[in-house]
């Protein structure tokens, strides 16, 4: 790659029999060799952010967090907002589930993740498809994507969040940034909060042998 310092250095799970601190010291100490510039954890809870971020100033919180997960809204976001730490959301698309191009008669490849997950059985995606219709209603008046609408979202709910929605085709990679193009007014936003609010997604979004591995 060219370089010898990495930009943003995240520890991609909190590791239970690890103290925080010391994950935090040592990128510390990496920082302060010149060998990483910024500090980032993934999936950790509210007490494992603030603790690291007292021994070592955190960049950047990765978690999932889209319009069927927006579990972060409850603690995560207030705290990343009082700590100035960014946030990158993965999983933007609900793992694809949101950009409109699986229902409940889709089938997976035998390797797929998604054949595991609680919200891709068939009965769970049939109930969560109303929040697919609405997605592509309102893509429909904007003239974009239910995926470009699904970002967009995100992007209007702080100015600190970036979203990292994974993709193997380019065309998806292009549609993906155009999501910045597409605007959502107000009226719009405030649309989308009265129609959630009827909409119940159906199913967790790990199997229970994961989910314990999450917000620590």
């Amino acid at each position: 790659m060219k370089t010898d310092v990495i930009d943003l250095f995240y520890q991609h799970r909190v590791d239970p029999d690890v103290p925080i601190e010391d994950v935090a010291g040592t990128v510390k100490t990496l920082i302060s060799e010149g060998k990483v510039r910024h500090f980032g954890l993934s999936e950790a809870g509210v007490q494992t952010i603030r603790r690291a971020h007292a021994v070592q100033p955190v960049t950047a919180l990765q978690s999932e967090y889209s319009l069927w997960w927006r579990e972060p809204e409850q603690d995560i976001l207030p705290v990343l907002e009082e700590l100035g730490i960014g946030f990158v959301p993965f999983s933007p698309l609900g793992k694809g589930f949101l950009a409109g191009t699986i229902s409940e008669t889709t089938t997976f490849d035998s390797k797929d993740f998604r054949n595991i997950v609680p919200r891709f059985s068939q009965e769970a995606r049939k109930a969560n498809q109303a929040l697919v219709d609405l997605l592509a209603e309102i893509a429909a008046r904007k003239k974009a994507t239910s995926a470009q609408v699904a970002l967009a979202w995100l992007l209007a709910q702080k100015p600190w969040i970036v979203p990292i929605p994974g993709t193997t085709k380019l065309h998806r990679l292009v549609e993906n940034i155009q999501a910045a193009e597409v605007e959502l007014a107000a009226d719009d936003l405030a649309s989308i909060e009265s129609a959630l609010a009827t909409i119940k997604v159906e199913g967790d979004r790990y199997p229970p042998h994961l989910q314990a591995r999450v917000n620590r």
